[in-house]
């Protein structure tokens, strides 16, 4: 497959490379909702496949975080879930103990726990006010949720929170916001309704609380997470943002918005000296470490049972949370499609502490737009010029280019930028220009078979259309080699044959021409009656289209020879061609009318090309040629015949015979050509008396030779005239 040949082919294909690139840049801005969300599946896909494709293979996962696990082993030891707040009470005890620094839950404690005390009342009924005094006596000691409060209060914990839109009214206590924002303020922070909140008592007892929930995206996948979300004028911190806050003893994070036309967007939140970048809305893209398992995690009957090490919570922030399949609370994530809901919050609390999110900055969208811009115009306009391979070449270094670049955005500087429609764009042009490419070839094919495939030989026609560029419909002037091939005496022969014989004749007569005019890159420009018009040098460009013209008629003649034989024995009239070459500047096109076009050359060098071919009879030679082909073609002997001024040329010519090539020149013909050489010295000279003498001992060593007779013969009849002071040994050639 070649580039796509001619000005017209390129400029149609880089226009509809501009068109594809400029709908991919609407695809890329428009927010049509069937538009955006197409949109959004492939920059997930992207998205996923570059976070995969970053994570470590050996944990990175923050040691300041331990995930203590309410595992399958966890319920198969202490009995299935709900647990007792009693047991959660000595969990969170332990905890203290071994030395965390804060304890977050994963999970909400909205409704009271029974008392096993009224429990009993209740059985009971009414019974003895003694046994009744006497057991709501121990009422204090069996509340397991006023024990479980008093354990939140002797440690720095954090209770989970859930803001939900769910028509149901407000249960539980929430904490008090960490931001108001006026009512009459347009803020792009999501509100929700409603909320389900902790008990009270433990809400008081707890440092701090955040919300648990997540906005997962529109394929049900959590890659992002809000830090603040709002009920009406409040704003809450999420739990990870709240463990971080409590962690860092920071009293409240700074939540800092920034207008952007009439809406509050949050520009940044800060945590004492960690400056978290966030979207418009308060969320982060989640720095995902790895597959479930990234953090350090203890199973939570192991810390009942006292099965840790000594240091493995010292001044950590433990997360409690659950990952047994009978809690179900598990999400689908980029990394897998089952993750435990505190791992989530473990990694969002691991980019708090360490102060970096993956960022889609506010300049994002600007420069997704600009390097697709970019690379429309640069793929559209670049690609129409190159060939398949190059084109794949390019296509191939493009796409790992722009993700490799996107990649290293991602791990070196935190930037999530748009990376499927890049990478779309780029396959769009590449396939798209080989396609058009291929189409473009096999229509150009046909074409230069329509066109060539009578004048052309096949292999030239096919490497026309690997090189393209190397010619063109349209005229142009061009030094090339033109050739004429003229049967003698034609009118005797076609008089001795019927029409049909004589048809015969020529179809026999121009094949093995024509062969041979094919095997040496020739191109046929037509076949009048017995003579053959062909030339060398167009359509495709050769450098050498002398030598090959003039050992295409050298071939000619020896298939003449053969042609001779054949015909004499079956009685057919011998033929013999003279040919004329002239080598030089000349027109060459698609030339003619709307009704009728050919490929065809035109100009003086061609019109001396039909003279020259007129001399061979006159000087007893089957082949001619013109000065400039001498020159053009130094590895053939030549002998030279005269100068000429042919009918309708005021120049006189140098006219020259091809004898054989360079390396077969034998000493005889060395011998003979210097003496002719030397004749021709005298004769322009005047001085008859010697050239008559060489010329007579050329004609009678070569007695076939019929130069060296007209020559004689010229002498005699300039030697008995008064010539003119400017003689110039010029022969007037009056005939065609």
């Amino acid at each position: 497959m070649t580039r796509h040949s001619g000005g017209s082919g390129r400029k149609t294909a880089i226009l509809i490379g501009l068109a594809l690139a400029t709908c991919m840049l609407w695809l890329q801005t428009n927010e049509l909702s069937a538009v955006r969300t197409a949109r959004e599946r492939l920059e997930y896909l992207a998205y996923d496949l570059r976070l995969n494709a970053s994570l470590p293979q050996a944990s990175n996962a923050s040691p300041q975080i331990v995930i203590c696990d309410i595992d399958e082993a966890s319920l198969q030891a202490e009995g299935r879930w709900p647990w007792s707040r009693a047991r959660l009470a000595e969990l969170v005890t332990r905890l203290r103990d071994a030395g965390a620094a804060v304890v977050a839950f994963d999970m909400v404690f909205s409704e009271a726990e029974t008392n096993p005390i009224h429990t009993v009342l209740d059985v009971l009924g009414p019974t003895d006010p003694a046994i009744t005094q006497q057991l709501t006596a121990h009422l204090a000691a069996f509340d397991a949720d006023a024990q479980f409060a008093a354990s939140l209060a002797e440690i720095d914990s954090v209770l989970g929170f859930v803001l939900h839109n769910q028509r149901t009214p407000p249960s539980g206590m929430l904490p008090s916001p960490i931001l108001t924002v006026p009512a009459d303020l347009r803020t792009a922070i999501p509100a929700l309704r409603t909320s389900t909140g902790n008990l009270p008592a433990l809400q008081n007892a707890s440092r701090a609380s955040g919300f648990l929930t997540t906005l997962p995206d529109s394929d049900g996948v959590i890659r992002r997470s809000p830090l603040v979300l709002r009920i009406g004028t409040a704003v809450y911190p999420s739990l990870a943002l709240a463990a971080a806050n409590t962690y860092l003893l920071v009293d409240t994070p700074d939540i800092r918005l920034t207008r952007i036309g009439a809406l509050e967007t949050v520009d940044q939140i800060v945590l004492g000296d960690k400056h978290l970048a966030v979207d418009g809305s308060g969320q982060v893209l989640i720095p995902y470490r790895g597959p479930a398992g990234s953090f350090a995690q203890v199973s939570a009957t192991a810390v009942l049972r006292g099965q840790i090490g000594n240091d493995a919570l010292n001044n950590r922030v433990v997360l409690i949370g659950a990952s047994a399949l009978a809690l179900a609370d598990l999400r689908a994530t980029p990394v897998a499609g089952v993750f435990p809901g505190v791992e989530i919050q473990a990694n969002i609390l691991a980019g708090i502490l360490e102060g970096r999110f993956p960022a889609e900055p506010a300049w994002a969208k600007g420069a997704n737009f600009t390097l697709m811009l970019l690379l429309g115009v640069l793929l559209a306009s670049a690609l129409p010029f190159l060939t398949a391979w190059v084109q794949l070449l390019a296509a191939t270094v493009a796409l790992v280019g722009v993700t490799a670049g996107n990649v290293w955005l991602w791990k070196s500087a935190d930037l999530a930028l748009a990376l499927s429609l890049p990478l779309l764009l780029i396959l769009v042009l590449s396939v798209f220009n080989m396609s058009y490419g291929f189409l473009f070839e096999s229509r150009s094919r046909r074409q230069l078979k329509n066109r060539f495939g009578q004048d052309v030989p096949a292999a030239l026609v096919e490497e026309m259309s690997r090189r393209p560029e190397y010619f063109d419909f349209d005229g142009e002037s061009r030094e090339l080699s033109v050739l004429f091939a003229d049967i003698r005496n034609f009118t005797t022969i076609s008089e001795a044959l019927s029409a049909g014989e004589l048809k015969s004749l020529l179809n026999r007569f121009f094949t093995p021409m024509t062969r041979v005019i094919f095997d040496r890159r020739g191109t046929i420009d037509k076949y009048v009656g017995d003579m053959i018009m062909a030339f060398w040098g167009a359509p495709l460009q050769d450098g050498e289209h002398a030598e090959h013209a003039i050992a295409a008629a050298l071939d000619m003649l020896n298939a003449v020879k053969d042609l001779q034989k054949e015909f004499a024995r079956e009685g057919l009239p011998e033929i013999n061609i003279g040919i004329g070459i002239n080598s030089g500047v000349m027109n060459v096109g698609d030339m003619g009318s709307q009704y009728r076009r050919a490929y065809t050359v035109i100009g003086d060098a061609v019109n001396l090309a039909s003279r020259l071919e007129g001399l061979t009879k006159y000087y007893g030679v089957h082949l001619v040629v013109g000065p400039r082909t001498r020159e053009l073609a130094p590895g053939f002997v030549y002998q030279q015949l005269d100068r000429v001024r042919v009918k309708g040329k005021h120049e006189a010519v140098e006219v020259y015979v091809p004898l054989c090539r360079s390396m077969e020149l034998s000493e005889s013909l060395r011998e003979e050509l210097a003496s002719h050489a030397q004749a021709l010295g005298h004769f322009w000279g005047r001085a008859w008396p010697q050239a008559h003498a060489l010329f007579a001992a050329l004609h009678a060593a070569h007695p076939e030779t019929q130069l060296y007779a007209l020559y004689l013969e010229r002498i005699d009849h300039l030697r008995e005239r008064a010539l003119p002071e400017d003689w110039d040994g010029v022969y007037e050639r009056r005939e065609k």
